[in-house]
């Protein structure tokens, strides 16, 4: 991307200073009481605006690792809060729109209710994120190797996982490049 993608401007055109992070942080403080972000070298830059919008951050201390091992740190920190379940979002994206979350809790409630440990928005036949995990699912991912994916441990409990189908193609509208964030601004504007 050439810069950090959790200071892209969100929505686009926006007259305030809003990013992806703080949109997604705002965006879970209604369904939450706790939003932590995991940052890694780039922790003086993000610590303003998590303050700003009322979230905790945890510093990875081994970011080299990679994003599994920022997973990592943050379900831990979720853990040492007495907390047993998580809502997981990631800031490469811009957040999901208020109803997808309301349907997510909602499908939560109910799915581990009956033995299911995560549920996973899907669009276009694609699985998405935020992900709602219980604390079966957050003990999964603390046991992993380090060397694992969430991909491959979500595929590995795919049983214990409620897939739902939602009509917002932000959870799975991945920004990696300046053509990735043009197209996602683009269809954000032209939504109504």
């Amino acid at each position: 991307m050439g810069r950090d993608k959790a200071l892209l401007p969100w929505p686009p055109g926006a007259a305030s200073r809003s990013t992806f992070l703080s949109a997604t942080i705002e965006l879970l403080q209604a369904p939450s009481d706790m939003v932590i972000v995991v940052a890694g070298k780039n922790a003086g830059s993000l610590q303003p605006i998590v303050d700003a919008a009322a979230g905790y951050l945890v510093v990875n201390p081994h970011p080299e690792r990679g994003q599994f091992s920022s997973l990592q740190v943050g379900l831990q920190e979720v853990l040492n809060h007495g907390r047993d379940a998580a809502m997981v979002a990631l800031v490469d994206r811009p957040p999901a729109q208020p109803p997808t979350l309301a349907c997510l809790c909602e499908a939560f409630s109910h799915a581990y209710e009956s033995g299911k440990w995560a549920v996973v928005p899907e669009h276009g036949g694609r699985h998405g994120h935020p992900i709602l995990i219980g604390r079966e699912m957050i003990e999964a991912f603390l046991r992993a190797p380090a060397t694992s994916t969430a991909r491959e441990v979500e595929h590995s409990l795919e049983p214990r996982i409620l897939y739902v189908p939602v009509d917002d193609p932000n959870v799975v509208a991945n920004v990696d490049t300046p053509e990735d964030y043009e197209r996602v601004s683009k269809a954000r504007v032209q939504a109504p």
